[in-house]
């Protein structure tokens, strides 16, 4: 792909998420006027509002799980994995807003795929956490990510950062985080 044409596709997904997270009905033309593409530009790159929306959750999943090493070379285990859960439901609220385009845009296949990328990611924050000695030992990541899993699931609300906040201190106190970390995960 062209540099110029690989712009106009990354800017529309950046207009995109922001646009259909707010409001999923959104309409294409709004998003490619944001955007500053034409329409025919728009179309090309994304025949439909499913192929949209499938893009923009794939991006976010490969940001998602590429994020860990990033943050693993920056911070202490804890504090990276912490930062990495806030991240993810950050990005559940992108999920809600794309969630009835994506039902008939996925396949069995691409969300195993996305399964996996996230099961290791929340692995590898798991195993480094553990070897610093800053949770127990012994969780498994996939009930891990189950339990992550009910950040997707809190609704848009005034209060809804500060539950995720809570709900991921609750979650690091299972694993067995050290007390004086709890401050990391917010009010």
């Amino acid at each position: 792909m062209r540099a110029d044409a690989r712009a106009n596709r990354d800017r529309i997904l950046e207009v995109a998420r922001e646009a259909l997270t707010a409001d999923p009905e959104t309409p294409l033309s709004a998003i490619g006027k944001a955007a500053g593409v034409g329409q025919g530009t728009l179309y090309r790159h994304f025949p439909t509002r499913e192929a949209l929306a499938l893009a923009i959750y794939r991006r976010e999943i490969s940001a998602l799980a590429a994020l860990p090493s990033t943050l693993l070379q920056e911070r202490p285990p804890l504090e990276a994995f912490r930062l990495w859960c806030a991240q993810l439901a950050v990005s559940s609220a992108m999920k809600r807003g794309v969630a009835k385009l994506l039902q008939g845009a996925t396949s069995e296949d691409d969300e195993r795929e996305t399964y996996r990328q996230i099961v290791l990611a929340v692995r590898s924050l798991l195993a480094a956490s553990e070897a610093a000695g800053a949770i127990d030992r012994g969780a498994n990541a996939d009930d891990v990510l189950m339990l992550l899993g009910v950040l997707w699931q809190i609704p848009s609300h005034p209060g809804r950062d500060a539950q995720a906040a809570r709900i991921i201190a609750l979650i690091f106190r299972g694993l067995g985080a050290k007390d004086e970390l709890d401050g990391l995960a917010g009010p």
